[in-house]
């Protein structure tokens, strides 16, 4: 037997339905939509003001330390040579070595962090370890600047941004060119 056929009478679509704007934010209002957060509100320039002053809370959070650390090191390095220490010499190494946080979840970024934190941190310690301590105030980069402050500014810096499955990595990496080198750290 066959199927029933259904006649080919289709009823035409029904227009939509015209609702003021008015009426729509009515409704939207009650219904609590809003409220409930399953809309997320477009950006204003409050948000955007916001969003501003937390990048620039972050950035002073690690501008601060790592600044001091890189000032640290450097007063230090001039004092080994016997050196005074002038303002204008060493604001112009604090500019030069600002530190930045945009680009942090960038996983490019986080190889390259890796890569640049085992170096920086095994170069350091080999020159500690290896060079002694007359030949560590000796060797200093082709702008006369002293290797091992920038070198623990830039470890300390790396691992800070680093991941910690990253920074947990990079720590045995150290670890593991010390042990290759043997290098002995403690005495």
């Amino acid at each position: 037997m066959p199927p029933k056929s259904r006649s080919n009478k289709t009823k035409p679509p029904k227009p939509p339905l015209e609702i003021s704007e008015e009426e729509q934010w009515r409704l939207i209002n009650e219904s609590g939509v809003l409220k409930s957060g399953l809309l997320k509100p477009v950006d204003s320039p409050a948000d955007e003001e916001s969003s501003l002053a937390e990048e620039i809370f972050s950035a002073s959070l690690l501008i601060i330390p790592c600044s001091f650390l890189l000032l640290l090191m450097q007063i230090l390095i001039y004092n080994q040579y016997g050196q005074v220490v002038n303002v204008k010499t060493v604001v112009d190494r604090l500019i030069e070595g600002v530190p930045t946080s945009r680009h942090k979840r960038n996983p490019r970024i986080q190889l390259l962090l890796f890569l640049m934190g085992s170096a920086a941190g095994s170069r350091m310690l080999f020159l500690i370890k290896q060079g002694g301590y007359l030949s560590n105030m000796r060797q200093v980069g082709a702008s006369s600047v002293a290797v091992c402050p920038p070198l623990v500014t830039l470890w300390v810096y790396t691992v800070i941004q680093l991941d910690l499955g990253f920074a947990v990595l990079n720590l045995i990496m150290v670890g593991a060119f010390c042990w290759w080198k043997q290098l002995d750290l403690f005495n």
